[in-house]
């Protein structure tokens, strides 16, 4: 089709012309978009690797809050698991705070919350003398919570709230 030809189309026939065109030729860039998508599709489905220690107090606090997380939304509410682990993990003197917190705020002191977050994220805030973390709590409604924790060289929980002892 020359320019005289386009001329005479009607204004109508012209744009829709004009947007063939333009579709047409932003089909293959479109189809290059989306092959590249593709491998990070891939990627993302790659099994995924969590690494740990049992010496590192970031690597403790994360198990806590994971089996944690896990026995309270279990069957039964986690009911003995959930009272072993805070035996295990929580230093016996911060445990009575813990527990005065809750009766006082009638919620679960450990998640600041009432209910049971879908994701937990743990943090290295360090520190010198002890190791500080910030857990940052997912809920089902896409709102998170953040809490920091402080944990003793001897991996006890001491601090659970929303500053830690060092002021963070």
């Amino acid at each position: 089709m020359n320019r005289r030809t386009i001329a005479r189309m009607p204004a109508r026939r012209a744009a829709a012309l004009a947007l063939g065109i333009a579709a047409v030729t932003a089909l293959p860039l479109g189809l290059t978009a989306s092959a590249q998508a593709t491998p990070a599709k891939a990627a993302a489905a790659a099994p995924r690797t969590v690494t740990g220690s049992p010496s590192d107090s970031v690597t403790r606090i994360a198990d806590f809050y994971g089996a944690y997380i896990d026995a309270q939304s279990g069957p039964r509410d986690g009911g003995k698991l959930v009272a072993e682990l805070r035996k295990y993990s929580i230093h016996p003197d911060y445990l009575k705070k813990l527990v005065a917190w809750e009766g006082k705020n009638h919620a679960d002191g450990v998640l600041r919350a009432q209910n049971v977050p879908l994701r937990w994220t743990v943090t290295d805030n360090g520190t010198a003398d002890h190791t500080e973390a910030g857990i940052t709590l997912t809920w089902g409604s896409g709102t998170t919570t953040k809490l920091v924790v402080d944990m003793t060289r001897d991996h006890r929980i001491i601090n659970i709230g929303t500053k830690g002892i060092g002021g963070k």
